[in-house]
């Protein structure tokens, strides 16, 4: 990198990570290390935005999108709902129980067994995502840099487990608005920038239909085909039941609207992200596609892999590897020569020839995805490697090639932002649960404040180093951006069939409450490792989530007991 861009990441980086220690450096209360105190609206707002807006979603998602358009998008219809429910239901009762781990209330409606169950499945799925949110911004180190992967997965990691354990929560809470101030005028700047590269080869308007003849501007699918991943209906059922338990039962995130002022105040929070959350999601994935679209018109590399990956392959079969790279080349002048016609007739109005060319368009379309395709598999095979994540390098490759020295420093700043500020929350949430659900209820249960913010200090330290462990296997995922949707989809179905039990079925005790998340639990493992049945994963949140209520009922009806 140019010396302005590593001025300009490591002054906004340092800035963050001093402020953050130096806004909190008078904390002693427990409450204020654990889950932060007093935040306004707007800080719970951006907090919990922050929090889920990781380093993979700025690094990803872009890519997911120039992969296979905008359907992603989908999976967050169901939100706003989920989070008016939880402002409606979850967040008067937290309040009311004065809540420092949300599965406390598991125990004061079932018992300590049930409460356990919830953490446990808590710290096992979000272990796995810190580890994945770890390993994006690694990257992006390591196409920049050029340092060995491992090596930058330990050093990222290392960096956020000090940032952590130096400001627990409430050091976490005070910098995500500022984070996300970086994040958001970052990605601004990245889609003017890309807007202004291709309007001079053609309109907005044109632009965007030569995105939607190669099928990139797939916001809606009305099928109800389950096998799909991204529909309309597994957005809005499966998302809606996915968001109810993130941001409902999830302590990454309830820890952050439980540390606001009042419960107006983690109310409008939530209200902020169900306005917001969408459209942003929206504006992210349609960066992606109109980089999409900068792509068809100047030549990419053959491959967005890091070179270490394609020299291999070269130096493998350097005829070989000569030979995919020509078909591409060969492929996208063709393409090239077809959308110019297909712009000039849809600027002339002429119907006729812009239905023709859109189909010539789309068949070199076809034929350079094929043509990556088979290069793509060439380097896996060179590499012994089964899966290789293209997508997760287009946007960095954008950046780093396409943007003006100073802004460079900039973006990639935004991105290490987003992964300090998502993994140091979900760390920050494992201490948190680490030390109130277990350390604090089965070893130590009187000991003062000092003892138990130490405790959560090591527990902090323990668990992003067994995310340095998970990230070091995440390069064995197909994409990012799915595999932290994958593991959530997975898990978070059984917690929240238990919370919605305890909300609303009164009369359900807690053997059988407890019984009927774990055998959900195993049942929805069973399913998708042995995949009997396919379906898209968001299904998965509704599978495990009906079989805790329905049998929670069938197992209370046939313990029988009293009301609960």
């Amino acid at each position: 990198m140019n010396p302005l861009d590593i001025a300009t990441l490591g002054a906004t980086l340092i800035a963050i990570v001093f402020f953050g220690v130096w806004k909190t450096r008078n904390d002693r209360k427990l409450d204020e290390f654990l889950k932060g105190s007093s935040n306004s609206w707007g800080t719970i707002g951006l907090s919990v935005m922050a929090t889920q807006a990781s380093a993979i979603t700025f690094l990803s998602t872009p890519g997911l999108a120039y992969d296979s358009g905008m359907a992603f998008v989908q999976n967050y219809f169901g939100m706003p709902l989920a989070l008016i429910l939880i402002a409606v239901v979850f967040v008067p009762m937290y309040y009311k129980l004065n809540l420092c781990s949300v599965y406390e209330f598991l125990e004061h409606r079932f018992d300590l067994k049930t409460r356990t169950l919830g953490s446990v499945i808590f710290l096992i799925q979000r272990g796995f995502s810190a580890g994945i949110t770890i390993y994006a911004p690694s990257i992006i180190l390591t196409s920049v840099l050029g340092w060995d992967m491992n090596t930058t997965v330990i050093c990222v990691g290392l960096a956020v487990i000090i940032y952590t354990v130096a400001g627990g929560s409430h050091a976490v809470s005070v910098t995500h608005k500022y984070q996300m101030a970086v994040i958001l005028t970052g990605m601004a700047i990245a889609f003017g920038i890309v807007v202004y590269k291709i309007s001079g080869y053609a309109g907005i308007r044109e632009n965007l239909s030569v995105a939607g003849a190669l099928g990139h501007l797939n916001v809606v699918d009305p099928s109800f085909d389950i096998d799909k991943r991204y529909t309309l209906w597994s957005g809005l059922l499966g998302g809606f039941f996915l968001s109810l338990s993130y941001f409902g039962t999830d302590q990454s995130q309830a820890q952050r609207y439980m540390s606001g002022q009042s419960v107006r105040d983690s109310r409008l929070g939530l209200m902020f992200n169900a306005l917001l959350k969408v459209p942003m999601q929206f504006l992210i994935l349609l960066l992606g596609v109109l980089v999409f679209v900068f792509y068809q018109w100047e030549k990419p590399p053959a491959t967005f892999l890091p070179q270490s990956m394609t020299e291999v392959a070269e130096a493998a079969d350097a005829e070989m590897y000569q030979t995919y790279e020509d078909a591409f080349s060969e492929n996208f002048d063709e393409q090239r020569a077809a959308m110019r016609v297909y712009v000039n007739a849809l600027r002339n109005g002429d119907e006729s020839l812009s239905s023709a060319a859109k189909e010539e368009v789309q068949e070199a379309g076809l034929a350079i995805k094929d043509a990556r395709s088979e290069l793509k598999e060439y380097i896996a095979t060179a590499h012994g490697e089964e899966s290789m994540k293209e997508t997760d390098y287009v946007f960095i490759h954008f950046i780093l090639n396409e943007l003006p020295i100073g802004l460079v420093g900039l973006l990639i700043a935004v991105i290490l932002s987003a992964a300090m500020s998502s993994t140091a929350s979900e760390l920050s949430a494992l201490a948190t649960i680490s030390t109130v659900d277990f350390y604090q209820n089965h070893f130590a249960k009187n000991e003062s404040d000092r003892h138990y913010m130490r405790a959560s200090r090591i527990f902090t330290g323990a668990w992003g180093l067994l995310a340095i462990l998970f990230a070091l296997f995440a390069s064995m995922v197909e994409s990012l951006i799915e595999a932290v949707n994958i593991v959530g989809s997975l898990f978070y179905g059984t917690v929240l069939g238990l919370f919605l039990t305890a909300f609303f079925i009164k009369w359900v005790r807690a053997n059988a409450a407890f019984f009927a998340g774990v055998i959900a639990q195993v049942t929805v493992l069973v399913l998708y490792k042995t995949s009997i049945i396919e379906i898209g994963y968001l299904w998965y949140n509704l599978i495990a989530c009906f079989t805790v209520i329905v049998l929670s009922l069938v197992l209370q009806t046939i313990l029988g007991g009293k009301k609960a």
